[in-house]
């Protein structure tokens, strides 16, 4: 079937002489990413439907969640959950703070967490039967989309990224939750999910389809960059020069003319609302609302030296820009790929060093300041903070739990035990969840799996964890087969 636009050539346009073109007709203005194809993911998403299994969800606590994702595997023993009257080999080579919280004990290098632990939860039962998870791209997948994949070698490493995956979980709360206002539903920043050369994988919508995709943020520069979030490029949210407010307008009619000139086909299409999705795209880019929330350098030099002046700290701050604006989901990866050296988690060698100069205090900083800044700003009553890794490290040092090599000075890869925060919309303040044990090998009471966090993520947004989603060969699948822990809501 041949569409023809009625009358002149280029008459609507602002460029008579060019005629009509295929981009006329596909673009909005001045952005080919977020134009008229952005209208069609918007379609998309509201032509979604949701199926539960009959049961209601609590009502809503969060409008936004901020995950701090710590890839690579915190050693929770160095950091929030140190040990003491334990053999040489277990204890932690950093000496023990109190925080706020009477008898909760930090290590010292987190001496500014130590002083906002009150206004969050702490799960110190975090834990998972690894099953092939012991690597860290499966453990990844696992924790962001509450499934383990059908391909996981001893390793625990996997394939690419496929349109066949589970949707990460940011996805399905785009999908179930839309955005009310015209900004960017879900952004991922600095830099993708990754172990070696596997790219990404558990940090797209999957089988929901590109539509629920996040926005990815990577700025240009190596991850040992610490001033990336200097060079944000967000040019696809942006007008082109040449494209003035008139000229806009002009463009934006080109629907109507379509429209009014083909009768039959606006009557097929009459339920799918096609104006509106074009209304919506077209709002995104003029509107501005996406572009300003990126300009982080509008905030204030002690502002961002209250976070950290580093890639991580940068993008907390940025985090907390974009749910102020109206962002869903903002997941910020610690900037460093999981099992590689400086500023990484995954410390199999140098942990002394590693920890103490690099990646704590980046944490530190960047955390606190966050959740405080959220609750002066009264944005943490509405939005969900969680920060977690993957898993913890081995309670011996210089073993290997995952045939990798290990120095007296390093930790091993451990899912039996480890540690995570959570913090607004509704979370408890000033609350522990679960024990370790002596050594902080296993949970001695409350274990919480991933899978049951994610549940719990859910639960905040009012989503039932068993809601019904449909897989590339329509199968039916739960969000996650797990149940929220009701223990850690207020």
């Amino acid at each position: 079937m041949i569409i023809r636009v009625p009358g002149q050539p280029g008459r609507d346009l602002c460029d008579p002489h060019l005629g009509v073109t295929r981009r006329d007709v596909l673009r909005v203005g001045g952005s080919g990413v977020l134009g008229l194809s952005l209208g069609s993911i918007l379609q998309l998403q509201a032509q979604q439907k949701v199926l539960a299994n009959g049961k209601n969800a609590a009502a809503p606590r969060a409008k936004s969640i901020i995950m701090c994702y710590l890839q690579g595997g915190p050693s929770h023993i160095d950091l929030w959950d140190p040990k003491e009257n334990v053999p040489e080999n277990v204890k932690s080579a950093f000496s023990n703070i109190s925080t706020v919280l009477p008898g909760v004990h930090f290590t010292e290098l987190l001496p500014k967490l130590a002083r906002v632990i009150d206004k969050t939860t702490l799960i110190r039962s975090m834990a998972y039967s690894p099953n092939g998870l012991f690597n860290h791209t499966a453990a990844i997948y696992q924790m962001m989309t509450g499934y383990t994949t059908d391909k996981v070698s001893p390793s625990g490493q996997l394939e690419p990224p496929s349109p066949k995956d589970f949707p990460n979980f940011g996805s399905n709360i785009i999908r179930l939750r839309p955005a009310q206002v015209p900004m960017l539903p879900f952004v991922m920043l600095p830099r993708p999910l990754q172990e070696s050369n596997v790219v990404g994988k558990g940090g797209t919508a999957g089988f929901l389809g590109k539509a629920f995709d996040p926005y990815t943020l990577y700025p240009p520069g190596d991850d040992m960059d610490m001033k990336k979030m200097d060079k944000i490029n967000v040019a696809d949210l942006e007008m082109r020069a040449d494209v003035y407010g008139e000229r806009m307008e002009r463009r934006a009619r080109l629907l109507d003319v379509i429209n009014a000139g083909m009768p039959e086909i606006d009557r097929a299409v009459k339920d799918y609302k096609l104006n509106e999705y074009y209304d919506q795209a077209l709002s995104l880019i003029s509107s501005g609302r996406a572009r300003d929330a990126f300009a982080i350098e509008q905030e204030s030099r002690e502002t961002r030296d209250r976070y950290g002046r580093n890639t991580f700290g940068q993008s907390c701050l940025l985090a907390r820009r974009l749910v102020e604006a109206g962002t869903r989901v903002v997941e910020v990866i610690w900037p460093k790929v999981a099992n590689s050296d400086n500023h990484s988690w995954d410390v199999h060698v140098g942990l002394t060093n590693r920890m103490k100069n690099q990646a704590a205090p980046m944490l530190d900083a960047g955390l606190s300041a966050l959740i405080t800044d959220l609750d002066e700003r009264g944005l943490l009553d509405e939005t969900l903070v969680v920060a977690v890794g993957e898993f913890g490290r081995s309670p011996q040092r210089g073993v290997s739990t995952s045939g990798n090599g290990n120095s007296d000075d390093g930790r091993d890869h451990w899912p039996y035990c480890y540690t995570a925060l959570m913090a607004g919309a509704g979370i408890k303040r000033g609350y522990v969840h679960g024990k370790s044990d002596q050594t902080g090998s296993a949970p001695l009471e409350d274990p919480v799996h991933p899978g049951e966090m994610l549940a719990t993520i859910y639960e905040a947004f009012g989503i039932a964890p068993e809601t019904i989603v449909y897989n590339h060969l329509n199968q039916p699948r739960e969000l996650v087969k797990a149940e929220s822990v009701p223990a850690l809501f207020a």
